[in-house]
């Protein structure tokens, strides 16, 4: 029999009070207000490390360096502002990638959530020195055994948890594109096979490790059949965060979710060569007509992008559409984006979500 009530989920010795992840959106939507407001209501608040030295003055000079020193400051306004569990988003394609593991050991995160790409190169020694867990975002059974089977021969550990991220996800998607709308690709068909692998290696190492469904989950109810129907851990959401008032993107970006339609949450194409599901307005109409924006590659965020063909500078459009100046850039959103009608307080959303799952239960 299940219970009525939303379930702990446990991450070793880390108890997370409501099995609810706060997805990681960059660049700069997730940061350390978002994160501690989720936390502070017993989710997993997580702060995506993507370019996020954008808000330091000498980033076009020393990105790298500002990328490190932005990331460990507002982990730490983070912990000032809540007692509860925090994590940092981290694409393993980003260039900087161990430099951002690194920084966010040694600021004493809870939890890394680390995927766009195979984990392979970790900094291990300080990681098993440290307290922090890391969960793996994997599309397929055939990724997650990869790194499991890497991590086994390699590590001498597994990952602390799995994200199953679906093709309703927003933002870039590890799926190619006729893919994203084949029913035997689906977060319901491709979570169980991903459960099997981690059974399979849970058993050789005596551990629990929890498996997290993600990407076009949007109410108490979808949150329920995951958990019961599924057989998932807990579940992460993205989408529905955007538009809360702790939200760090500008209001601009929130009303871009509330206005939309359904036919304007769009897939495109990126410029580092992956489809990404975004809100359509006119910078992407643009793009479509063959225009490009110039644009100064400041340096090689990302290890996969080609700069001197794209369009447009990904992060530069980012960015602008975090501050607001959506005519300089697009709002990546999930596929349930245009059923956002109103911002909500965090702990509004939050109560929300759980009545809704105690609703289901009694079905």
């Amino acid at each position: 029999m299940s219970s009525k009530k939303m379930p702990s989920l446990y991450f070793d010795d880390l108890k997370v009070d409501v099995p609810i992840i706060q997805g990681g959106m960059g660049v700069g939507i997730s940061m350390s207000s978002l994160a501690s407001a989720v936390a502070n209501q017993g989710g997993v608040g997580v702060i995506s490390a993507a370019e996020i030295g954008f808000i330091k003055e000498d980033f076009a000079k020393h990105p790298k360096e500002s990328n490190v020193v932005a990331l460990k400051e507002e982990i730490a306004k983070a912990k000032q502002m809540t007692n509860g569990v925090l994590g940092v988003n981290i694409m393993v394609a980003m260039t900087d990638f161990y430099d951002l593991v690194v920084a966010s050991v040694e600021a004493g995160i809870d939890m890394l959530f680390v995927g766009a790409g195979l984990p392979f190169g970790m900094p291990m020694d300080e990681i098993k020195k440290s307290k922090t867990k890391v969960c793996v975002i994997v599309s397929s059974d055939r990724a997650t055994n990869l790194i499991f089977k890497y991590w086994d021969r390699h590590y001498g550990v597994l990952p602390d948890g799995v994200v199953v991220e679906g093709p309703k996800a927003g933002g870039h998607l590890g799926f190619k594109y006729e893919q994203i709308f084949d029913e035997n690709f689906a977060l319901e068909k491709i979570t169980p096979p991903i459960i099997d692998v981690v059974r399979k290696y849970e058993k050789k190492y005596s551990k629990k490790i929890p498996v997290i469904a993600a990407g076009g989950i949007y109410t108490g109810e979808d949150i329920y059949r995951f958990i019961n129907k599924i057989g998932v851990d807990g579940v992460q959401m993205a989408t529905r965060f955007v538009a809360t008032y702790e939200c760090d993107a500008d209001i601009k970006f929130k009303e871009a979710y509330i206005n939309c339609k359904k036919e304007d949450v769009t897939i495109i194409k990126s410029p580092v060569g992956l489809p990404g599901r975004a809100i359509r307005n006119k910078f992407l109409e643009a793009v479509e007509r063959g225009q490009k924006s110039p644009f100064k590659c400041v340096w090689q965020c990302l290890k996969g992008c080609q700069y001197r063909k794209a369009p447009y500078c990904i992060t530069q459009a980012l960015v602008n559409a975090q501050k607001g100046r959506l005519a300089g850039g697009f709002a990546f959103a999930g596929a349930n984006a245009y059923r956002v009608d109103k911002i909500v307080s965090v702990k509004e959303l939050m109560d929300e979500l759980k009545r809704d799952y105690e609703k289901a239960a009694e079905i």
